[in-house]
This record gives structure tokens, C-alpha cells and sequence, in this order.
């Protein structure tokens, strides 16, 4: 119950916070530094470090960075403002590398109202982009739902909101120019600066729309937009008896459609959301509840009570709980100005959001709740991909294991279920393959040992390991756990174009590193073998010492994907 008032008691908590912390941190200026992520850790809780970090704020400056660099023989990675990439994707090798930071570069280029273009520089975040659209008349149609990202980071990922109309939901296809400053010869002055499109250098253009980092620095990306819009928005609460179903259709029939999935209630919140013309009244605005600031005090209230469900292995409270929560967000249509359905506003205010973000100092009273500088939320995040043909079995082999033991996802309900968001295929070389549903799984992570073994861990590293290997997800490049990443090159037809590109631009392999050579296949592999390696997705177990046998815990087969070899609680 204490949980439950915390929750309440952050509904009325001001919409003021204490900005994110810069991810790069240096000893001396500029120079001996460390660099994480905005969860303060990597999958393999790895220390990235770097010589140096630059912070250039123009093209020119950008250039001269890569030039040095490139005549030094130096590693260099970009970071982000606020690095929300999980996997190491921003880590240069060993303590030699360079990083640089388009904190700076985020300004807009131009803007054409008339052949509704918009040109930024790779820093400017997602809601900055939204907010200068809006500014012309004119929106994005599909972007993520978090709106820290940047658009470098957005283009480097992959990153998309849920759609199957138009191009589909990633945004890097409502690009129509990239520039892109990447090494060069001796006589380029080891530095070059290139202008990508469809029409004036294809293969280019569709590797770097999901670049990984490797081709070098996104400068500047220009934006096909459209005329402003609003939408209409309405949640429905559901049983998920017919979900399999649903869940292939109901994307043809809303073009914003997603869905939140709370397997072990046998619920599904549908989201019924699709473009209506600008004159309709409503002024409505998404303003995501888990995006707001919260009490770091209520914060720290709710980790502790997860960590005590933890080791007591309590799955009766952490369902109760679970379900309060779910049933609370609902109640409040997730933080939608709602004053009735259907809720209708602007493209602008409906598509994104992320006030924790806002950079009034409070002193850390209120945060993001993933914030490493309080005792917050700290996950695992395995987003996964499946394609729409796969949907309904996978749904249904979810629903088996739900069958076997009620309880036994909840774990996955604390963090508001199993997001779900439909994307479709992409020229990018690296972008989607098929039409398919984004499964995106949050769960509980131990902060202080990565030896601890997880209430019902099992259930989901079977979910995982069964939309890998069974059904053929494609995994989020900017999320996921290691083994997620295990031979995914295999996955992508246009794989050797994109490393032929890749040769071109980036010969030395300068913005290449051991972490981006494994997930391309070109070395090594990003499995890491050891003992506990399972228990955070580092191997899949094939022995009991890959889990954690002095608490219980042995490598089995799953219970519905026997293929699966999973980390199981053994009774004595």
C-alpha cells in the first residue's frame, strides 16, 4: 500500500525536475574520461573509457575534430546528449579513443515551409525537431514515444514509433538527406565531408540511415515532413482472449494503433489512435505518466519494495502490486489530457514526450526514474521484433507459459506490461526486414550483483530466446541484452552492402570498435562466457554453472520452446 500512495503522491508533484547527467565524465578538462550511458551501465557492466571527448558546436569544427583524429590513427565514437542506448554503441576501444559529442551541434540549418523541409543538426533532440515543426505548420508523422533522443542517435538505432501505414513508423525514412563527415585520404586533408540521398548516391544513403556509428559522424539530416495534423485518441481494455488475432489486424485498422500487454492479468490495453483533420476541436496533449518527473524519494520507496519481492521470491505482492499499478495508469489514460474519449489534439503534443527531461535544478528531489544519481528503476530491456506472420504463434506460446504458471509475468507488469508497436520494412540496409510487431520487454535488473538470479527468469529468457531463434525477431539496435545480438548480421539480406559502404567510408575502421565489429560478424561474438554469464544475458546457459547453482538456480530446457535453455529454480 505504501507503494501504491508513493505513485498517487507523484501525480501531484510539479512538472519541474533536476536535468540528466552529462554521460561523459573526465578527470582532467577535457581528457581521461569515462562515458555510460543514462542508465549508468552496460549490459555487461563494462567501464568505457576514452582519452579525450570534444564538444564541437559547428560542421567546421566537426571536420577539424575528424581530421586530427583521422592523421593520429585514433578511435573515435560518437555521444549523444543523453546516451540512451543500452548496448555499448558508444564505447571506443581501450583508453586511446576519441569521443565527440554532438551535445553542441543542435541547431536548426533551414527550413523550407513551402517544400516542407526541415534540415537540423544531428544534436538537436526529438522534441526540439518536434517543436521547430510545429513552428512551420508542419509535423513528423511517426517518432518515437521518449523524445530525449537525438536525432544522430536516432538515425544510428534505427529508433520508431508504431505504424504500418505510409513508409512505416521508423523515422529514418522520412529522411531525405544526410551529411555525414567521415576519415579521408592524405589528400582529402583525411577528412570528407559527404551529402547522401536516394537519388545522387543510393548505397550510401540507405547505410547510413542506420549507421551503428561506423560510417562516421551525422552532421545534418534533412526531414520530408507533412502538414500538421491531429489525432484521436482513445485506450480500450480488453480481455486477450482473441489477442493473437487482434494483434495481426488491428494495425491495418489505426494508423497509430499499439497495444499494452499484461499477460498474467489476461488483459490488453488497445490503443485506438488514428489522424483526423486539423480543424476538429481538442487541445489534447500525451504527457506520459512514467515520463514525468518523480519523487526520488518515492522512487527509492518502490525499488525497495521490488528488491524485497526479489529476495523473498514474493510473486503474490509483486502481481497484487503489479496490478495496482497497471490498474492506476489505465485510470489516468497514462498521463492523456483526458477529460473524455476521444482525446484529440495536435501531432505535436500527441506524439511524444518526456518532462523529466526539463533542466530546472531541484536538487535531485525529483528525477527521471531511471536516473543512476538516486536509487531508482534499473532494468533489463530485451525489444525484439517479430514478424506479423509469427505474431499469433508467439502470442499464443506466451500465453502457454502464462497457462503453466499464472504469476509468472508479472514481473513484466511493473513496468506497464509488454509494449507493443508495429513497424515495417525499410530500405535502410540495416532497417526492418518484414512487416512486424515490436515486442518491448522491461524487467527487473540487480544493481549491485550481476550474480543475482531473478523471480521467474526463466519465463522471460524463454520469451527471449523463443522470438530469436524460433520466430526470427530482429532486435532493437539501441536496446537488448547481449545475446540478443548473436549472429544478427545473418538476419539482414542487405548485410554485405552495408559493409561494403562501410569499407568506403571508413577503410582504417576508425569509428569501428570490438562491440560493433562482433554484432557485424566481422570478429569475435558478443556472447560472453562465464560463470552467471545467463543470469544477465551475457551467454545463453549451457551448463549450470552459467546461472547461479548455489542459489537454486540450473540450466534447463524451457517449458514451451524445449529448445530454449533456460535459468531455472530447482527445488531442493
Amino acid at each position: 500500500m505504501i507503494v501504491w500512495l508513493s505513485v498517487i503522491f507523484c501525480l501531484f508533484t510539479s512538472a519541474s525536475s533536476t536535468s540528466s547527467d552529462d554521460p561523459v565524465k573526465c578527470e582532467f578538462g577535457n581528457t581521461m574520461c569515462t562515458v555510460t550511458n543514462s542508465y549508468g551501465a552496460f549490459p555487461d557492466r563494462s567501464i568505457c573509457e576514452a582519452a579525450k571527448v570534444e564538444y564541437p558546436k559547428t560542421e567546421a569544427e566537426l571536420v577539424s575534430v575528424v581530421a586530427a583524429a583521422t592523421r593520429a590513427g585514433q578511435k573515435m565514437r560518437v555521444v549523444t546528449r543523453y546516451s540512451h542506448s543500452i548496448p555499448k554503441l558508444v564505447c571506443t576501444d581501450g583508453k586511446d579513443g576519441i569521443l565527440i559529442s554532438t551535445k553542441f551541434l543542435n541547431n536548426v540549418v533551414r527550413a523550407d515551409r513551402e517544400a516542407k523541409t526541415l534540415t537540423v543538426e544531428s544534436g538537436v533532440t526529438l522534441r526540439q525537431l518536434i517543436g521547430e515543426a510545429a513552428k512551420l505548420e508542419l509535423a513528423l508523422p511517426y517518432a518515437p514515444y521518449w523524445w530525449g533522443l537525438t536525432v544522430g542517435g536516432i538515425m544510428g538505432t534505427g529508433a520508431h514509433g508504431s505504424s504500418l501505414w505510409g513508409k512505416g513508423s521508423a523515422v529514418h525514412d522520412y529522411v531525405t538527406e544526410i551529411r555525414i563527415v567521415s576519415p579521408g585520404s592524405v589528400s582529402d586533408g583525411y577528412v570528407k565531408v559527404r551529402v547522401l540521398s536516394e537519388t545522387v548516391n543510393p548505397e550510401e544513403f540507405r547505410a547510413a540511415k542506420v549507421s551503428l556509428g561506423v560510417l562516421g559522424v551525422i552532421s545534418q539530416v534533412t526531414f520530408q515532413l507533412q502538414p500538421m495534423f491531429k489525432r484521436s485518441l482513445t485506450y480500450v481494455m480488453r480481455k486477450d482472449s482473441d489477442f493473437g488475432d487482434q494483434a495481426v489486424t488491428f494495425g491495418e485498422k489505426h494508423e497509430f494503433a499499439d497495444f499494452i500487454w499484461l499477460p498474467s492479468q489476461g488483459k490488453v490495453v488497445y490503443r485506438m489512435d488514428d489522424r483526423v483533420p486539423f480543424n476538429i476541436s481538442g487541445d489534447g496533449l500525451f504527457d506520459f505518466f512514467p515520463f514525468r518527473p518523480q519523487l526520488s524519494t518515492a522512487l527509492a520507496v518502490n525499488r525497495l519494495v521490488e528488491e524485497s519481492e526479489e529476495a523473498s521470491a514474493d510473486a503474490n505482492r509483486r502481481c497484487v502490486r503489479t496490478e495496482e499499478t497497471s490498474s492506476f495508469l489505465f485510470s489516468i489514460s497514462y498521463g492523456v489530457t483526458n477529460n473524455g474519449y476521444p482525446v484529440i489534439g495536435s501531432q505535436d503534443r500527441m506524439m511524444s514526450s518526456g518532462s523529466c527531461l526539463d533542466s530546472i535544478q531541484d536538487g535531485l528531489i525529483t528525477a527521471c526514474p531511471w536516473d543512476p544519481r538516486i536509487n531508482g528503476e534499473f532494468f533489463h530491456q530485451t525489444t525484439l521484433s517479430v514478424p506479423l506472420t509469427h505474431v499469433k504463434d508467439f502470442i499464443n506460446d506466451i500465453k502457454a507459459l502464462v497457462k503453466i504458471e499464472p504469476k509468472s509475468l508479472c514481473v513484466l507488469e511493473g513496468s506497464n506490461g509488454i509494449l507493443m508497436r508495429y513497424v515495417t520494412s525499410s530500405p535502410a540496409f540495416l532497417g526492418k526486414e518484414k512487416k512486424a510487431l515490436d515486442f518491448d520487454l522491461t524487467y527487473y535488473r540487480s544493481k549491485d550483483d550481476p550474480l543475482t538470479p531473478r523471480l521467474y527468469e526463466d519465463y522471460v529468457e524463454e520469451i527471449e530466446q523463443m522470438a530469436l531463434l524460433k520466430y526470427e525477431a530482429l532486435p532493437h539496435w539501441g536496446k537488448n541484452r547481449n545475446i540478443a545480438f548473436d549472429g544478427v548480421i545473418r538476419k539482414y539480406k542487405n548485410a554485405n552492402a552495408f559493409l561494403k559502404v562501410k569499407e568506403r567510408l571508413d577503410p582504417l575502421g576508425l569509428f569501428s570498435t570490438e562491440w560493433t565489429d562482433q554484432i557485424l560478424g566481422l570478429k569475435g561474438n558478443v556472447t560472453i562466457v562465464k560463470q552467471g554469464c545467463a543470469l544477465e544475458g551475457l551467454c545463453i546457459c549451457s551448463e549450470d554453472s552459467h546461472c547461479a547453482p548455489n542459489k537454486g538456480y540450473m540450466c534447463r530446457p524451457g517449458k514451451v520452446y524445449r529448445e530454449a535453455r533456460v535459468c531455472t529454480r530447482v527445488s531442493a
